[in-house]
């Protein structure tokens, strides 16, 4: 499986009882679809998933699977600091249709590079799904160390790394030392440009929830050589990406939906709270000033 191009990790709305919102998750599936997106993540970090519970997780992933019907490849975040709780998520995830799984980096335990390691590679033997890891040291409290990523490189199924460690020498050092077919996809939109300039393939975005046709232009833009437009682009909607984490995601992005009139209520599971007020004006702010407001 080659992954390359824009792929957004999707929010999950909840209705005003606080139960999943099905009907919005649908119409933000066509608008991104439409919108030319090369690809949908469900039940990510931006999708609350640590918050669904495991059959309100299968259900997401089915929905977008079902709504998407085959028009882009569906990635499930699957991920977990527990392995056989991560296998069971991925094989449910295969079970509904998913093209392939996104997983976590095992947080809280702090597990070896070793444990990393083979992590994964039980995954990716015991399921037969395409995996794409996941380097988040912000949140996991441990790094996919380079070495460690180019071993998974050559693990029949792990096709590709999301980086979100903000550390481009050590992303160079995973594309240097990794099988060529191995993808590098950004985890971090601002630094999504950066990360396409040593090599890597697209991102898994964030900001693609709002600025679906532009993130994907932006990534289009740079793979086919016009350097000069992607980093036009890049400009023009780093106010956007910068205001997008100004609060821990995703509270703000779910707040940008709202305020958009992509999904009617921004409503969160504790223990994420509602957007403060200064930031959500300094939100708007960005909002009405992105590419094609």
């Amino acid at each position: 499986m080659r992954l390359e191009g824009t792929y957004t990790a999707l929010v999950t709305p909840f209705g005003g009882d606080g139960e999943l919102d099905l009907d919005a998750l649908t119409s933000l599936v066509e608008w991104q679809i439409q919108s030319g997106v090369e690809g949908l993540v469900p039940c990510g970090s931006t999708g609350e998933a640590a918050t669904l519970s495991h059959e309100e997780h299968a259900r997401v992933v089915r929905h977008v699977v079902e709504v998407a019907a085959g028009r882009v490849p569906v990635i499930a975040g699957t991920g977990s600091n527990s392995t056989s709780e991560a296998l069971a998520l991925t094989l449910e995830a295969r079970r509904a249709g998913a093209d392939a799984a996104l997983l976590i980096s095992p947080y809280y335990n702090k597990p070896t590079q070793e444990g990393i390691y083979l992590h994964y590679r039980t995954i990716a033997e015991e399921t037969g799904l395409p995996l794409v890891l996941y380097n988040i040291p912000g949140r996991t409290g441990s790094r996919i160390a380079p070495e460690t990523s180019a071993r998974l490189s050559r693990v029949p199924g792990v096709v590709a790394l999301k980086e979100a460690g903000g550390d481009l020498a050590a992303s160079s050092q995973t594309l240097a030392a990794s099988d060529p077919d191995f993808a590098l996809l950004s985890g971090d939109d601002a630094l999504t440009l950066p990360l396409l300039a040593i090599g890597g393939r697209g991102v898994i975005s964030t900001t693609s929830n709002v600025a679906p046709r532009e993130m994907g232009e932006l990534v289009r833009a740079w793979l086919s050589g016009d350097v000069g437009r992607a980093r036009e682009i890049h400009y023009a909607l780093l106010e956007l990406m910068d205001a997008l984490f100004v609060e821990t995601n995703p509270i703000p992005v779910k707040s940008a939906l709202e305020i958009i009139g992509r999904i009617p209520d921004a409503r969160m599971r504790l223990p994420l709270t509602e957007m403060g007020k200064a930031n959500r004006a300094a939100l708007e702010k960005a909002l009405a000033s992105r590419p094609g407001a």
